[in-house]
Parts: structure tokens; sequence; C-alpha cells
């Protein structure tokens, strides 16, 4: 059996879930609601203060839906519980981030400034404290969104390996390669 789709998922105290009958699973919580469809294959109960997610045969199919459907409901109870945050880091000389509400606005060594909006789930906090590099935190209940997002504010100035300069994650660990050196004669 799946080792991470038999593992039940504890509901802490304050969250309630609801299995309709056409496979929509609704998670409810004290930061909001989140609600995902599941194969109808796959079933789900909640048995006291458990979920527990099983599988109708042993098939390469049912048993990759087990652990995913597992994975995604357990996403679910974290986010309306304690929700999500993600640091992203500007390295780089003049980059910039300021934020107006869920418009993002970067500067990121470009002839023109990028102006990202947010969706509305996600909440953005922009911070630049002096002699450090800016820092933009990112908070939601929905884990697949706020990576989603936060990769794409990412994909804007990749870290390059010479120096190190680009969007990473706070903590990220970056490969760095030697340049060029002078040839002997």
């Amino acid at each position: 059996m799946s080792r991470i789709g038999k593992k039940p998922i504890n509901l802490p105290s304050g969250v309630t879930v609801d299995v309709a009958t056409k496979g929509v699973v609704t998670v409810k919580g004290p930061k909001g609601t989140l609600s995902q469809d599941v194969n109808p294959d796959i079933e789900v109960k909640v048995e006291g203060n458990d979920i527990v997610v099983s599988r109708p045969t042993d098939s390469k199919r049912h048993k990759s839906m087990h652990g995913l459907y597992r994975a995604l409901i357990n996403n679910m109870v974290i986010g309306v519980s304690e929700g999500f945050k993600k640091e992203l880091e500007l390295v780089g000389v003049g980059y910039k981030a300021t934020n107006q509400g869920q418009v993002l606005e970067l500067s990121l060594g470009y002839s023109h400034n990028i102006f990202f909006a947010l969706p509305a789930d996600v909440a953005v906090k922009a911070e630049t404290a002096k002699g450090k590099n800016p820092i933009i935190t990112l908070e939601s209940i929905d884990k697949e969104l706020i990576g989603q997002v936060a990769a794409k504010i990412r994909s804007l100035r990749k870290i390059e390996p010479y120096k190190g300069k680009g969007v990473r994650f706070v903590g990220e660990q970056i490969r760095r390669k030697a340049g060029k050196t002078a040839g002997k004669k």
C-alpha cells in the first residue's frame, strides 16, 4: 500500500471536512475554505478526528491517485488551519520591490519596471531594510496557488550562476560557477 496514502490525516481543532457524493472534499477552518475534486474511484472518509483515504484496487493508476489525493487534502487542512508562507529575496544592485494592494512593482535591472498583479487569495508584503536585499513575503491558504505565484515571480529574473544575481527563495542554495581565467602565455 502507498506509504503516504495509508497515513490518516489528523484534523486540528476548528477544522471541519465535508465529503460530497460527487467526490468534492471541502475543508473549512479559521483561515478560510478550500475545496478539491477527488476522483470517484478514491474513497474519502471522515472517521472521528481523522480523514482516511482508500483505493479500490492495487493498479498503478489507483496507487498514484491514492497518495496524490491524500497529500492534496493534507495540504488543504494545513492551509485552512495555519496557512502557507513563502519569502523571495531580490539579489542585485538596484533591485527593488514595492506593492500597492495586490499589485507588486518590481525593478529587476530591465529598462522598465514590471507590474505583477497577484490573485486575491495571496497576501503580499514587500520590505526593504537599509543595507539588505529586498524581501517579498507571500501568504495564502492554498499551497498550489502560492507556489505557482512564487515560481512566476522567480522566473522574471532567474538567478545566474556567476554573480548570484536575481530572484531567489530565502535560504536557497545557488550553484556558483567560476568565471573566466586569464590564459597563460
